[in-house]
């Protein structure tokens, strides 16, 4: 059965190419600043290129990130951000000294294409994105668990990846999709991605879609219909949550989650996972009465 398992891992791995993750990531954004005076530059220019960054790395990060009026400027940029206080037009941001991550977390609401690239180029953008990367693969997995009970659903279910007809099972959908959030991860962090740069990570990724699906097969029982979908979608979601904070921990700090903190992160993911869950049957249950 592992070996079965394995090969229908290996034939999905054919759909998932590292080299759009890295065109993704590798966009060039181009920021333009507005400030007030040297001062409000300078403090824009540090948040977003933090001074422990090497110099090299800074100069190669204020290419992409101009003081919008200089000669050297552009006529059009990917995002302008003015200083707090400063009028501004519609479409652009503004910089809260206070609470800078909130400029953040507005323009990732707002430019979600923009997500991947900014989050590679400056680092106060990787943990933001990073969290979204994990609920949004989470979610989809969750997703996949439930739908593939519910097989006169899974041809409307736009919201996921790829097409569903391509995977035998679960556990092959689930570890390609964790994959793909490792590739994901990896660029979000300006780490190499690829299959022979991210070997460990895959390998890991790997053996732990058997635990998962152990897991889901004590959790799911015969019970009435919805019953059973919801702990297995939970249990998608938790495994799927705890191998990205496990990634996003290997890449930002360089080194992972302990198993105490594996196991309070499983706990709480899958609390998470259930209402996730919940909220994915009832969507489904619309769609198949409509």
């Amino acid at each position: 059965m592992a070996q079965h398992i394995l090969r229908q891992v290996w034939s999905a791995l054919s759909t998932l190419n590292p080299n759009d993750v890295r065109a993704m990531a590798g966009q060039g954004v181009l920021v333009g600043l507005h400030g007030r005076d040297e001062n409000g530059f300078a403090g824009m220019e540090e948040f977003f290129c933090p001074p422990e960054l090497s110099r090299e790395r800074r100069l190669e990060l204020l290419d992409h990130l101009l003081r919008a009026g200089e000669l050297k400027a552009p006529a059009r940029f990917d995002l302008e951000i003015y200083e707090e206080g400063m009028p501004r037009p519609n479409g652009t941001f503004a910089f809260y000294w206070r609470d800078p991550m909130r400029t953040v977390e507005l323009i990732l609401e707002s430019r979600d294409s923009l997500a991947l690239p900014l989050a590679r180029l400056f680092p106060p953008f990787r943990k933001p994105v990073a969290e979204r990367i994990i609920h949004r693969v989470s979610k989809e997995n969750a997703l996949f668990a439930m739908a593939t009970a519910l097989p006169d659903i899974i041809p409307s279910l736009v919201e996921l990846p790829w097409a569903v007809g391509q995977f035998a099972s679960d556990t092959a959908f689930l570890t390609v999709n964790q994959i793909r959030m490792a590739f994901l991860l990896a660029a979000a962090s300006d780490r190499e991605v690829g299959y022979g740069n991210q070997r460990a990570e895959i390998g890991s990724i790997v053996a732990g879609a058997f635990g998962w699906r152990a897991i889901a097969r004590e959790m799911v029982g015969k019970v009435p219909f919805g019953g059973g979908l919801i702990p297995k979608a939970a249990v998608a979601y938790a495994g799927t949550y705890v191998a990205g904070k496990a990634l996003e921990r290997w890449y930002r700090e360089g080194y992972s989650v302990s198993r105490h903190e594996r196991k309070h992160a499983y706990q709480s993911a899958l609390d998470k996972g259930k209402r996730v869950a919940a909220e994915l049957l009832a969507g489904l249950r619309q769609r198949s009465e409509a």
